[in-house]
């Protein structure tokens, strides 16, 4: 891919016809939809201000970010070129043509179970894949997931990611308000258990709705502290179990244990959705009239 080779999509209706079509705006810059000159396919395209990355010391992130995602090969994780020029850096990303779960979740309130352990596996498959590279995410949020033309789930944005070796911590504090888990919000030190705590936060918002929210971030950051807030009565045992595994301290995560992420994966044995019943160590009286002879 040769980046004279890509062309803006432009709108072809509406108050912006004729503009180049932008997918989504940040801090940093905006992410726009290109094509090439066959019009073969199409590309997501971040530009991120040079000047920018410098006044705010994100350089060592930026090639970072390049660095991790360059070496990627992973179907729920999205890059295919980066460019640059003396005002700017671009990555070009596959275009999902889904768009972000968070606009759906915006749409619909809450996801059924199905659609939420779906959407849930192909985070997963991200972390299995990028945990077993020394590489954490640390940024997992509703607008970070993004839709193929399929309805995979595919995940972005690797600004937060850090290479980490297992049994170290670290001490940065990065994430999203609501996702940070409590061990980043008491300056513990850190490790992979953090990408697990937010992935039991994106369960119960995809179900439910964000289980910590507040227009101030220290509030967040007590109710974190406080705990996970109550399941409302329609989640299944299944929901509950994962979301309760997923939250509690580092050590005892699930994924953050000794089998691993393995342990997400095959979360829940088959009797998950029945309540559970004390063992009945009665024997019934014997019975001998024989009206059972043909049973």
């Amino acid at each position: 891919m040769r980046f004279q080779d890509l062309v803006p999509v432009l709108y072809q209706e509406g108050r912006f016809h004729g503009d180049p079509v932008t997918l989504g705006v940040g801090g940093f810059g905006r992410v726009e939809l290109m094509t090439t000159l066959t019009h073969g396919k199409y590309y997501a395209m971040k530009r991120v201000s040079k000047k920018l990355i410098v006044a705010k010391r994100q350089e060592e992130h930026i090639l970072f970010e390049k660095k991790i995602l360059k070496v990627i090969q992973c179907d729920f994780i999205i890059l295919h070129a980066t460019f640059k020029d003396t005002r700017y850096i671009y990555m070009v990303m596959e275009f999902c043509s889904g768009g972000e779960i968070w606009t759906k979740l915006k749409e619909r309130g809450r996801f059924e179970e199905p659609i939420a352990v779906f959407c849930t596996a192909c985070v997963v498959e991200a972390f299995a894949y990028l945990h077993k590279n020394s590489i954490m995410y640390r940024d997992l949020k509703p607008e970070n997931l993004l839709m193929d033309v399929k309805g995979y789930v595919k995940l972005v944005d690797f600004g937060f990611a850090k290479e980490l070796v297992r049994g170290e911590k670290t001490y940065s504090f990065v994430g999203t308000p609501e996702y940070i888990a409590p061990e980043i919000i008491k300056n513990q030190g850190h490790d992979y258990a953090v990408d697990f705590w937010s992935l039991g936060v994106l369960i119960f918002e995809l179900l439910v709705g964000p289980p910590f929210s507040s227009s101030e971030p220290q509030k967040i950051y007590s109710k974190i502290l406080d705990g996970v807030p109550k399941y409302p009565p329609y989640l299944s045992e299944a929901a509950k179990s994962i979301i309760s595994k997923l939250c509690p301290r580092p050590g005892q995560r699930l994924g953050n244990t000794k089998n691993g992420i393995k342990d997400v994966r095959h979360h829940g044995p088959c009797y998950i959705n029945f309540d559970r019943f004390p063992h009945d160590q009665a024997k019934a009286d014997e019975e001998f009239s024989d009206w059972d002879r043909d049973f």
